[in-house]
C-alpha cells in the first residue's frame, strides 16, 4: 500500500469534516436549518472542532511538500486565520467585552502554552523517561521572542499617555503591529534557515546503510503533487468552514458563557484552547516519545504566531472598523504573566527538566483557570 493511499485512508475525517461543515452551512444559509436550534448548534460545534483539526492536518501535508521555511509559515498562517476569524466574528457582533476579546485570547494562548501545554509535556515525558533534555539555544531564543511580543502588546498599552486607557493610539498600534510581524519573520528565518540546528534534536550519526534507509523513508513521507493539490483545496475549504461556523456560533457561545455565570473574558480562553488543541495534542504525544525538543518547538512556535500574526490582523480590522481595541492586561493578569515568564525562564534555561518543573507550570495553569472563571 502506498504512503499516500495509507494517509488518505487513515485521515478520512480530514476531508469529511470540511465537506460536512460546508453542507451544514449551505442548509443554514438556504433556510433549511435554523442557527438558534440547539441541535444545529451542537452539530455545528462538532463540525467547527473537526474543521480546525482538518485545517491543521492539510496545512501540515502541504508544508511537507513545500519544505522549510515556507512550511512553518504556512502552518502559522493557517492557525492565525482560524484564531483571527474567531476573534473578528465576535468583534463584529459587538457583545459585551468585544473590544478586549483579542487581548483575552492572546493572553490565554500564552498562558495555556507556557503553563498548560509545556507543563503537561514535562509531566507526561518525565513520568516515562525521568529526565528530559532539549537545546537551550532554541528554547531560550523562542522564549525571548515570546516574552518581547507579550510585553510589547499586552503590558505596554497600560503605560502610554497618548490615548488614555489600556489602548494604543492608532499610530502606536500600526507601529507595534509592524514590529510584531518583523520579529516573527526574523524568528521563522532563524528557526528554519539561519540557525535551524538550534531547534533540532541531537542524534548520533547513522551508519551509511541506515542513512540511506532514513533518506528513503523521508522521501516516501513527502506527499505527491496530487495529494498536495487535494490538501490545498481542502485547506481552503476547512478555513472557510471555520470562519463561517465561527460567525454562526458566536451568539450561542456568548449566551452559553453567560448562562453558566462565567465572565465575558472567558470567551478568550475558549478560543485559545480551541485553536491550540491540535498542536497541543501533537506536543504531548512527542513528549511521551521522548522528543521534548519537538514538543517545545510546537508549543512555543504556536504562542509566538498567536501574538506575532494575530495582533496585526486584529489591529487592521479594528482600525478599518474604527473600533476600540483594548490590549493592556489588568494588574492581576500582569502578575500572572510575570510569574509565567519567570518560571518559564528558569525551566527552559537549563536544557534539562523533570516532572517537578512540569508540576510548577501546571499549578500556575490551574491558578489561571481559577482566575479566568472567578476573577
Amino acid at each position: 500500500m502506498s504512503a499516500s493511499h495509507s494517509l488518505h485512508k487513515s485521515h478520512w475525517w480530514a476531508w469529511a469534516a470540511p465537506l460536512g461543515a460546508l453542507a451544514l452551512l449551505a442548509a443554514k444559509y438556504g433556510g433549511v436549518l435554523y442557527p438558534n436550534d440547539s441541535a444545529v448548534v451542537v452539530v455545528a460545534s462538532v463540525f467547527l472542532l473537526a474543521s480546525v483539526f482538518a485545517a491543521v492536518h492539510h496545512a501540515e501535508v502541504v508544508a511537507l511538500k513545500v519544505g522549510e521555511p515556507f512550511g512553518s509559515i504556512l502552518l502559522a498562517v493557517a492557525v492565525t486565520v482560524i484564531e483571527a476569524a474567531l476573534i473578528v466574528s465576535i468583534m463584529v457582533s459587538a457583545p459585551p467585552g468585544a473590544s478586549s476579546v483579542a487581548r483575552d485570547t492572546v493572553f490565554s494562548a500564552v498562558i495555556i502554552v507556557l503553563n498548560g501545554v509545556i507543563g503537561l509535556c514535562l509531566v507526561a515525558g518525565g513520568v516515562r523517561h525521568r529526565e528530559l533534555a532539549f537545546r537551550v539555544e532554541g528554547t531560550a531564543s523562542a522564549l525571548s521572542v515570546l516574552a518581547t511580543l507579550a510585553v510589547m502588546t499586552l503590558v505596554l498599552p497600560n503605560f502610554t499617555v497618548t490615548k488614555l486607557g489600556p489602548q494604543y493610539a492608532p499610530t502606536q498600534l500600526i507601529f507595534v503591529s509592524a514590529l510584531s510581524l518583523i520579529l516573527y519573520g526574523v524568528f521563522v528565518f532563524v528557526q528554519s534557515v539561519r540557525h535551524r540546528d538550534y531547534f533540532l534534536v541531537d542524534e548520533p550519526a547513522p551508519a551509511l546503510a541506515d542513512d540511506f534507509e532514513a533518506a528513503q523513508d523521508e522521501s516516501e513521507n513527502v506527499p505527491s503533487s496530487g495529494m498536495t493539490l487535494f490538501s490545498s483545496v481542502l485547506l481552503v475549504a476547512s478555513l472557510v468552514a471555520v470562519i463561517l461556523l465561527a460567525k454562526t456560533l458566536s451568539p450561542a457561545l456568548e449566551r452559553g458563557i453567560a448562562a453558566v455565570g462565567l465572565p465575558p473574558s472567558f470567551i478568550g480562553v475558549v478560543i485559545a484552547a480551541l485553536v491550540l488543541l491540535p498542536e497541543s495534542g501533537a506536543a504531548v504525544i512527542a513528549a511521551r516519545a521522548n522528543r521534548i525538543q519537538t514538543s517545545l518547538n510546537l508549543a512555543l512556535g504556536s504562542a509566538i504566531a498567536s501574538i506575532g500574526l494575530t495582533i496585526p490582523v486584529v489591529a487592521a480590522v479594528s482600525l478599518t472598523m474604527d473600533q476600540d481595541l483594548i490590549l493592556g492586561l489588568d494588574t492581576q493578569e500582569m502578575v500572572l504573566l510575570a510569574l509565567t515568564l519567570i518560571a518559564s525562564t528558569l525551566t527552559l534555561s537549563t536544557g534539562r527538566a523533570t516532572i517537578l518543573q512540569g508540576a510548577v507550570h501546571l499549578v500556575i495553569f490551574g491558578v489561571f483557570l481559577l482566575l479566568a472563571a472567578v476573577p
